[in-house]
């Protein structure tokens, strides 16, 4: 086996990090392209020293005509490295880039549960940290959007999403296959710009590292580091006041609502965690993905007049103030809202 610095590297980051414990079970996620294919090699190298036993999954999305031979190209090579391997291959017309990652996950997950599998592992690279930053800006993400691709996320109790490769350029796993002459699957999709990424990757990044800064994708990553700790500590701060200020959904007369949050309590909290207690209530109780707008809808009721209301959230639910108290309550079809004071 080649040792190269990316192995060092990796295997310091594996460690220094916790990624993944001695002989666990993980389940990798490979393309063919250079990021998902050096992560493969990286960790079948670094096998012997830690005891893992590893999987490879492959997407055929049915997107191009040449996906079929793409998933024959990755199996034959897994099966000359001896990594059990599983083809995954679209029935349906699969819409969209976000219903393609979510039918991603949906299986990792479901092959990870069935065969054991304690992590997913995928290749996502410092570029791709980068590019992500700057995607979510752009379509006005806060600092939760601008912080995702973290290291690691629990997707539940037995399984760990890992992304090992956060501080590995494109560049480096480019290189890194010639060096190890790894067969590369180019994907003609990603040149194409009517892809938002794609044209991030192809054009905004370049321009950026030729007229701003050359080492821009480490920085954007650098910037996306940071905020995920503070992002976890805000979260924690959240929920913990939220805890405080949330009582059983029931109002003076016995009413039954949504949420129950005592504005009083809210009202000396900073900004950012009265904004960051709301969208946790709305995510739990309308089980929605709240835009900035409806949590802003929300936070301004901590200061608002008394018998203030908000027009209806997702679901045909509503918000209004009574005295100390903000209620959320569905609406029933055609009814009015309920009145804690009975007036």
């Amino acid at each position: 086996m080649m040792w190269t610095p990316l192995h060092a590297k990796i295997h310091r980051i594996i460690s220094s990090r916790g990624l993944f414990a001695k002989k666990s079970r993980l389940l990798i996620a490979v393309s063919g392209g250079q990021d998902s294919l050096a992560l493969a090699k990286l960790l079948l190298d670094l096998q012997p020293k830690w005891g893992w036993d590893l999987a490879v999954v492959h997407f055929d999305h049915c997107w191009r005509d040449d996906s079929q031979e793409n998933a024959q190209h990755v199996q034959k090579l897994m099966e000359s490295w001896q990594i059990p391997f599983y083809l995954e291959t679209a029935i349906e017309t699969i819409s969209s880039e976000a219903a393609a990652r979510e039918w991603r996950y949906e299986i990792l997950s479901a092959i990870a549960f069935s065969h054991k599998y304690t992590h997913i592992v995928t290749g996502h690279t410092q570029s791709d940290r980068a590019e992500t930053l700057l995607y979510n800006l752009i379509r006005g993400s806060g600092t939760d959007g601008l912080q995702s691709l973290t290291w690691q996320r629990q997707l539940n109790h037995e399984i760990s999403l890992v992304r090992p490769l956060l501080t590995v350029t494109r560049t480096q796993t480019y290189n890194f296959c010639q060096e190890l002459n790894l067969p590369i699957w180019e994907d003609s999709t990603n040149q194409d710009l009517k892809y938002a990424r794609n044209r991030i990757r192809n054009e905004v990044l370049p321009y950026l590292r030729q007229h701003f800064n050359q080492n821009v994708e480490s920085a954007i990553a650098q910037t996306a580091e940071l905020l995920q700790a503070e992002v976890e500590y805000l979260e924690q701060a959240a929920q913990e006041l939220r805890e405080k200020a949330t009582e059983q959904g029931t109002g003076e007369q016995g009413e039954m609502y949504l949420a129950k949050i005592n504005r009083q309590i809210l009202k000396t909290a900073p900004l950012a965690l009265q904004r960051r207690v709301m969208r946790q209530i709305l995510q739990e109780t309308l089980s929605i993905s709240p835009n900035f707008q409806q949590i802003e809808k929300l936070t301004a009721l901590i200061t608002a007049p008394n018998r203030t209301q908000t027009d209806p959230f997702s679901g045909n639910a509503l918000a209004f103030v009574q005295r100390d108290w903000i209620y959320l309550q569905n609406l029933p079809l055609g009814g009015k809202k309920s009145n804690p004071d009975n007036c």
